[in-house]
């Protein structure tokens, strides 16, 4: 009777209306998202199975520089792109036609990369042309062709030989004239990355069967051995003499720029109507902007139009160690109450309840040294191993008012919440992601906040107008370099003299810009990508067509694609096959403050 009794008694429960807590904000009420409460794309289950598809494929040809890989991935989009070319596009719902126009968005651009990897690869040839010998054993393993011990054994005695000689070869143009025949350092740079990804794979090879066929360890143990040594040093040479970073040299960045031809194509991916010349126009326009808000600023705290000096006093108000945490804490609080208060966006219950955070280590703040997030935000401060120069540095860059303009990016309503729905609304688009939607939605909300007059004080419209003007130094950095025009020691410089970063903090900005595994248009994508949706913003939400809880919330349930196509969503744009990107999302007399 009693288990019966509590049946009842939930049945009786289920079937009550539940009440709101009087204690939860209103813009927490809504239930977690729910799948079905959007209309079902019928590319759904083509772009699933796609994303399985690719998954197998890749992971079987998995050796970058081969040829082999190259035309069986060639093969491979250019056979998904025949299959939904031959959908009938007209018959799809807006739903549908938006997957399509991002589906095959998708594979042209991979086609296009293959291309420009293959132009890549080709510059690098004379400086390894024994990355073909390697390669072969590794796909002739692969493919599980037998083992002749003897014949591979010789495979690796000529692999010695061909290493000595392009050794030889290398050194000899070292040493010619006219200087015009020297080989270029970042082409030379980009070898010796790939010469230690030779060693990994032929190490993968040697490792299969060493040990397990005797004959094999008998005849191939001792070449190898000579073999990989002879990587090893040569990769070294390249870097010392050619590119001309010692071994000890932990501070240089070289970087590998992709050109103007590679930079379009990866605009063109993400729907971006603009050069990479007007990009950087923008930039400037933008940090102009900026700069005569930090005058300002720095006016109203008696530093005159000296804002570097405003900024130095800004970067002392740091807490002590020890308290960063708790100031994250509020902080993350504080954002939340303020979106709550004005009703900007829906937060479900388990993402307002569920986000985590952690401390960085010390090596990785030499690539990062700011705190990042998402479901875990990971705070950036000193540690007792590091010098006392290191440590100033750490909290000067993380001080109270910096933080206070990018916590609520890194977790709500920025990468914490966009994470949380793009798990939950239109999955299969993930895919598709995007760093002008992902970085440029955190960022968007940095501008919505100036907007909105979140920053109430001086110091804290110095601390978010250094993040926008970093952000605008990013474009301008890293399409600079892409573009060759600016060197990351430039860059560095850039950053400490027009934005005001501590020189550590700077060099680790642009060592994670160019020697990390960013896309090359990653760090222009956080300003243009919260450009464009302010765009829209102001189209949908300030002509009254929208709220701008209505708009946030839509956003987020398109997932990480191209803005280009949230907007034709929006919008509920007549969307034909042929459609190109053409939004202007930023007006001949925009600028930061409109």
């Amino acid at each position: 009777m009693k288990s019966l009794s509590l049946i009842l008694l939930w049945v009786c429960a289920a079937a009550m209306p539940q009440q709101r807590s009087t204690s939860t904000p209103a813009a927490a009420t809504r239930l977690e998202a729910q799948p079905d409460s959007y209309p079902q794309s019928e590319l759904r289950d083509m772009i699933e199975e796609y994303r399985a598809d690719r998954g197998n494929v890749s992971r079987f040809y998995d050796i970058a520089f081969s040829a082999v890989r190259r035309s069986r991935m060639q093969d491979f989009y250019a056979g998904w792109l025949s299959r939904i070319e031959r959908l009938n596009f007209d018959s799809l719902s807006q739903d549908g036609r938006v997957d399509y126009l991002l589906f095959r968005n998708h594979l042209q651009h991979a086609l296009r990369q293959l291309d420009i990897e293959a132009k890549q690869l080709s510059e690098t040839e004379t400086l390894e042309p024994f990355a073909p010998t390697i390669i072969e054993l590794e796909e002739a393993r692969q493919h599980m062709q037998p083992m002749d011990a003897a014949k591979a054994a010789a495979a690796v005695n000529g692999l010695l030989k061909q290493i000595a000689a392009t050794r030889k070869s290398v050194e000899s143009t070292l040493k010619a004239e006219p200087p015009a025949t020297m080989i270029k350092k970042t082409v030379a740079n980009r070898a010796a990355g790939n010469i230690d990804s030779l060693r990994k794979i032929l190490k993968t090879w040697f490792g299969f069967y060493d040990g397990y066929d005797p004959a094999f360890t008998w005849w191939v143990a001792e070449p190898y051995k000579q073999s990989d040594h002879a990587l090893e040093t040569y990769a070294a040479f390249l870097r010392e003499k050619v590119v001309g970073v010692k071994p000890d040299d932990k501070e240089t960045i070289v970087g590998d720029p992709i050109g103007r031809e590679a930079l379009l194509s990866e605009l063109a991916s993400e729907m971006i109507p603009y050069t990479p010349e007007e990009l950087v126009e923008i930039a400037n326009r933008e940090m102009a902007w900026c700069e005569e808000e930090m005058k300002r600023a720095s006016r109203e705290l008696g530093y005159g139009d000296d804002w570097h000096k405003a900024l130095e006093y800004v970067k002392t108000r740091y807490v002590e160690p020890g308290k960063q945490p708790g100031l994250i804490r509020d902080l993350a609080r504080e954002a939340v109450q303020f979106l709550d208060q004005h009703d900007l966006v829906t937060i479900p219950p388990i993402a307002r309840e569920t986000w985590r955070m952690d401390m960085m280590s010390p090596e990785r703040q030499l690539i990062n040294p700011f705190f990042t997030g998402g479901e875990s935000i990971s705070v950036s401060y000193p540690t007792n191993t590091m010098s006392e120069e290191q440590k100033l540095m750490t909290m000067r860059g993380n001080n109270i008012h910096f933080s206070r303009a990018t916590v609520f990016h890194e977790l709500i309503p920025g990468h914490e919440l966009q994470g949380f729905m793009s798990s939950r609304y239109r999955p299969w688009r993930q895919v598709f992601e995007t760093p002008f939607y992902v970085e440029g939605w955190a960022l968007y909300w940095e501008l919505l906040f100036w907007d909105m007059k979140f920053q109430k004080t001086p110091e804290d419209r110095i601390g978010a107008l250094f993040w926008r003007m970093h952000r605008c130094a990013r474009i301008i950095f890293s399409l600079g370099f892409h573009l060759e025009k600016m060197s990351p020691q430039q860059a560095i410089d850039f950053l400490v003299e027009r934005v005001g970063h501590e020189r550590d903090n700077a060099a680790g900005e642009v060592r994670r810009s160019f020697e990390s595994d960013y896309s090359p248009l990653y760090q222009s994508a956080y300003l243009l990508g919260g450009l464009q949706l302010r765009g829209l913003r102001r189209e949908l939400v300030e002509s009254g067509k929208m709220t701008n809880r209505a708009f946030h919330d839509a956003v987020l349930e398109e997932n990480a694609i191209p803005i280009e196509l949230v907007r034709a969503s929006l919008t509920r744009l007549k969307l034909s096959r042929d459609f190109a990107a053409s939004w202007k999302f930023y007006g001949e007399k925009q600028h930061a403050g409109m």
